[in-house]
């Protein structure tokens, strides 16, 4: 038992690393990296995106999943102990949950800075994203490489 348990535990660690190298997207949709062309999404994956991202269990998990990673950097030191991963991903939880109707993909650096890809409906979701952005602890700079692109008709 003494050799299962921190054999245990090093697994968990390293699937949840291997996990949490994926790329933060608000929906299927969004783009693989914040470098990659920007395709307009099609009338019903942005009307399914918008359904699921407006649901209230998808809602409670959204808010649920900011307190809990705020909870855990305030218990771990603040935001000069931010992890890439946490802050694109709490970002990205901002983001579906204030522009549910966007494909955006998010990517932290360690310094702070958060960069913002994909599409959004209209101006208005696009001015949104710096501000909802810099609401997380720990981000220091947003670059924004969205575009407006409606859904095709």
């Amino acid at each position: 038992m003494k050799k299962l348990t921190p054999f245990l535990i090093s697994c968990f660690v390293v699937l949840g690393a291997a996990a949490c190298q994926d790329t933060a997207r608000t929906t299927q949709s969004a783009p693989d990296t914040t470098q990659e062309n920007v395709q307009v999404p099609s009338p019903e994956a942005t009307q399914a995106a918008q359904e699921d991202a407006q649901s209230d269990v998808r809602r409670s998990q959204l808010d649920a999943d900011i307190r809990a990673r705020e909870e855990r950097n305030n218990l771990t030191g603040g935001d000069a102990q931010r992890a890439e991963g946490d802050l694109a991903s709490e970002v990205r939880s901002k983001l579906e949950a204030n522009i549910p109707d966007g494909a955006l993909t998010v990517e932290a650096q360690e310094n702070g800075t958060v960069t913002v890809a994909g599409t959004v409906n209209n101006q208005d979701q696009l001015s949104k994203i710096e501000p909802l952005a810099k609401e997380i602890k720990g981000v220091t700079n947003v670059v924004v490489r969205a575009i407006v692109a409606p859904p095709n008709s």
